[in-house]
């Protein structure tokens, strides 16, 4: 056997032994998907399936069930307002937090891509040059000027470094985990922004009902004033009374300004969220007569809960990835073993690169083994310890928050269909007591300044019950939110295919 055919055995033998060896599972924790929480409810919030219902506007009881089939991303749909669907449509497409999440999880993608080529594909490199150079010959004891010459060399030059105890395979699984990490993270950046452009949309409608009729309350009590000023004048009414009138009407356009602030506030809101400018002329106006109330709400369990909210999803992520980063800490205090190989031709003439005679090619390991580094690797593995205990702890927190988000959501749509039933009342109450002060108005039997008085307090009775109207829709989007909006699942990461699953996954 020649010498090189017994080289190349006695080279390439053992590094196949070791190939076969890296199969072994990588060093470190594995991480396991936490169990959902034990709990089956929320709660007395979710003690009762149906809320209260009362008469009039977006008073109907609502319903919750388990049962409910929302797998629809497009939840802000049932609230039945097309220009609303529009809007979270355009916003969706032009929002730069959006925007900037859609990048953070194509970043993620493709570092994890490139990564994953690094690792696990023995890296190819071609390289070509020529030099002029010049030896001294007196370094050698040779008489006579050092000879000038040129050298041309091609070669191509191989390497790759073996996973032995999974330091890599640990990277790109917390590489795949922090790509997941940011599309849950994208996925709930969406929910949120239709969930805000609801819930500012509908502050519009209401901040314009509002102003209707706080603005007929203002008419009728400056009405009002005028009468009594004429009858005072007449010493009918003492001056005290048509200032107390003065006053009040006075005190009730002073709330004019604030709402129409609040609502120019409203819609430069919604521009920002649309990724424009508060100049933008093309929003659409909301009243309150383009929604509708959901009805037929869902209510998650708790188990699957944990499977939907994008926040409990990304945390999860993060402990993945915290995880994985303890097994590469671990990973990198064994050897490290890497291979290299070259082939290729080198001449003093050009022309000459190609003949057979001008071939030359090269095998070789390296292995390294850290011996010592102070404390260092003693202490990289004790901060990847308390990095993953972070995680864990936060994944917990998010949990418990996420829980409290779904019992305040519950608990507040009982409670606005209690006010709103109540506030309905009264407003019913008022607009009968002005329907009957008309009609004796009519019959001589009462004065038009009381009709007046009462006008303004059925007004009032109105602008509260707008209040719970609104308040009740909103609570409606934000149970929504709370139970992880769309359900939808985010794109799987192109790292998927491959990165090697550990035990546990």
């Amino acid at each position: 056997m020649s010498l090189v055919r017994r080289f190349c055995w006695q080279t390439v033998l053992p590094v196949l032994g070791i190939l076969a060896l890296t199969a072994c599972s990588p060093v470190g924790p594995d991480f396991v998907r936490p169990a959902p929480p034990k709990a089956t409810d929320y709660g007395s919030a979710s003690a009762s399936e149906t809320t209260v219902g009362s008469e009039g506007t977006f008073g109907a009881a609502q319903h919750f069930s388990t049962e409910k089939d929302a797998q629809s991303g497009r939840w802000w749909q049932q609230f039945g307002s097309p220009k609303l669907d529009a809007l979270i449509d355009s916003a969706l497409q032009n929002n730069p937090s959006i925007e900037a999440a859609s990048a953070a999880l194509a970043n993620a993608r493709e570092f994890a891509v490139a990564q994953s080529d690094n690792l696990l594909v023995p890296s190819v490199d071609a390289q070509a040059g020529q030099t002029r150079e010049k030896i001294s010959t007196a370094a050698f004891g040779l008489p006579g000027n050092s000879p000038t010459f040129s050298l041309t060399n091609v070669s191509i030059n191989v390497g790759y470094t073996l996973d032995f105890f999974g330091a890599n395979r640990r990277k790109l699984e917390g590489l795949a985990a922090q790509t997941d990490m940011q599309a849950w993270l994208l996925q709930g950046a969406r929910q949120t922004l239709a969930a805000n452009i609801v819930t500012t949309a509908l502050l519009e409608a209401g901040l314009r009902a509002m102003i209707d009729s706080t603005q007929a309350m203002v008419a009728d009590q400056g009405e009002l004033l005028q009468i009594l000023s004429q009858r005072a004048a007449l010493g009918a009414v003492s001056e005290t009374e048509v200032q107390n009138q003065r006053a009040l009407w006075a005190q009730t356009k002073a709330t004019l300004p604030p709402l129409h602030q609040q609502l120019a506030q409203a819609r430069h809101q919604l521009a920002a969220y649309l990724g424009k400018t508060p100049d933008a002329r093309e929003l659409p106006e909301f009243h309150l007569a383009d929604f509708t109330l959901p009805v037929d709400l869902p209510l998650t369990v708790p188990s699957q809960l944990v499977r939907q909210r994008p926040d409990i999803l990304a945390s999860e992520a993060q402990w993945h990835q915290a995880t994985a980063s303890l097994g590469m800490t671990i990973a990198s205090v064994y050897p490290n073993l890497t291979l290299s190989a070259g082939m290729g031709a080198m001449a003093l003439q050009p022309g000459n690169v190609f003949n057979a005679a001008s071939s030359v090619w090269n095998l070789g390991t390296n292995i390294t083994q850290p011996l010592f580094h102070g404390g260092a690797l003693i202490a990289e593995q004790h901060a990847a310890e308390a990095a993953l205990q972070q995680a864990s702890a936060q994944y917990r927190q998010t949990v418990v928050f996420a829980f409290q988000n779904v019992a305040d959501a519950l608990h507040a749509l009982h409670s606005d269909a209690q006010t709103l039933e109540a506030q309905t009342q009264n407003a019913t109450a008022y607009a009968q007591n002005l329907a009957r002060a008309r009609a004796q108005y009519a019959l001589g039997a009462l004065g038009y300044p009381e009709v007046l008085s009462v006008q303004a307090r059925a007004e009032q009775a109105r602008i509260t019950q707008t209040q719970a109207q609104v308040q009740r829709l909103s609570d409606t989007a934000a149970l929504y939110l709370a139970l992880g909006g769309g359900w939808q699942s985010p794109p799987q990461s192109n790292t998927a295919a491959t990165v090697q699953p550990v035990s546990g996954q």
